[in-house]
């Protein structure tokens, strides 16, 4: 477990999707940031207290969240640098990155040299098991993309929320390193080698006997080319009683790469549906989740309207409607354990 209260990381990242680990936590641990730390040259921000690293240590924090999704999962010589610096000022550090912490000698030496602890959120936590199929008890749904961050940690999270408001049991199982620095567990799912990306998910949500819910976090989208292969683990293992498609209907073209534009919403649903079939036969789509930060209220009710009217499933805004209309299709569906 990692030790807060916490400082979390911006630096100098510019593109509000590269600062979506620090928001996570700033939007769903709130109670246990201290602040931020940003350099002055920084455009982005939180809205915390900013702090540099010995002011945040006399507020109490105890852990660095360095809360970045740089490209190609590494860091730069300012990231770098402002880990060695937070690890002199007394600081342990945590990173969700494809490069480890450990592997940069800077960091490494400067940890063991303040005894210091370095938390590697991708190491897989999961045994090397391939998957099977087997049906196991239990209820769980899964949240799918049209691309990459479209709100599925979100959606997930605020559907665990709403189902535990209602009484039902639920737990959100974390695949990213974001969901997992939140729930504090989980399995960053882009890390496991291939043949086991199914059995890990297996191994992530077991069979559970008390008539609850497991909701998992998806990854990417099987219509991205990059990271298609993890969403289609995800769907396998995951064995989903329940899907809901998460989208940006804002977004022209698939994340990073401005040359293949954003599958439709309807073929991407049927997609998901026909590929979860594999292992759950009687998988059903209950809703579309939209983020819609960047547009007006009005549109926004209008355009979940129309998806709603197309698509035949509720379609939500988790962060400004709520999620109850698709907690309310759980329902109605009656979908058994």
């Amino acid at each position: 477990m990692i030790v807060g209260p916490f400082l979390l990381y911006i630096g100098r990242i510019a593109n509000p999707l590269d600062i979506k680990t620090s928001r996570g936590m700033a939007v769903f641990r709130r109670e246990d940031c201290v602040g931020e730390f940003r350099h002055d040259d920084g455009p982005l921000t939180l809205g915390l207290p900013r702090f540099d690293f010995a002011e945040a240590v006399a507020a109490g924090a105890r852990t660095l969240i360095l809360g970045v999704a740089a490209a190609g999962g590494r860091m730069d010589a300012t990231m770098i640098a402002d880990v060695v610096a937070a690890l002199d000022a007394g600081l342990d550090v945590a990173a969700g990155l494809h490069q480890r912490l450990r592997d940069a000698p800077a960091i490494a030496a400067a940890a063991q040299a303040g005894g210091r602890k370095l938390y590697d959120v991708r190491d897989p936590a999961a045994p090397p098991q391939v998957g099977t199929g087997q049906p196991r008890a239990g209820r769980r749904l899964l949240t799918v993309g049209t691309d990459c961050a479209v709100g599925k940690m979100y959606t997930a999270l605020h559907l665990t929320a709403g189902l535990r408001s209602r009484g039902v049991a639920a737990d959100f199982r974390a695949t990213g390193q974001t969901g997992i620095m939140i729930a504090g567990a989980g399995v960053p799912i882009d890390a496991v080698v291939a043949d086991f990306l199914s059995g890990a998910v297996e191994w992530l949500s077991p069979a559970r006997h008390d008539n609850g819910w497991d909701v998992i976090e998806g990854q990417g989208s099987l219509f991205h080319p990059s990271f298609a292969g993890v969403s289609t683990g995800l769907l396998h293992g995951a064995q989903p009683d329940a899907v809901v498609l998460c989208h940006d209907p804002l977004r022209t073209h698939l994340r990073g790469l401005p040359h293949m534009p954003v599958p439709d919403i309807v073929m991407c649903l049927d997609r998901n549906l026909a590929v979860a079939r594999l292992t759950n036969p009687m998988v059903q789509a209950v809703g579309v989740s939209l983020n819609t930060a960047r547009m007006a209220a009005p549109d926004a009710l209008a355009l979940c309207g129309a998806i709603a009217d197309r698509t035949g499933l509720p379609c939500v805004d988790p962060v400004t409607t709520g999620v109850a209309p698709i907690l309310d299709r759980l329902s109605a569906r009656a979908i058994a354990a």
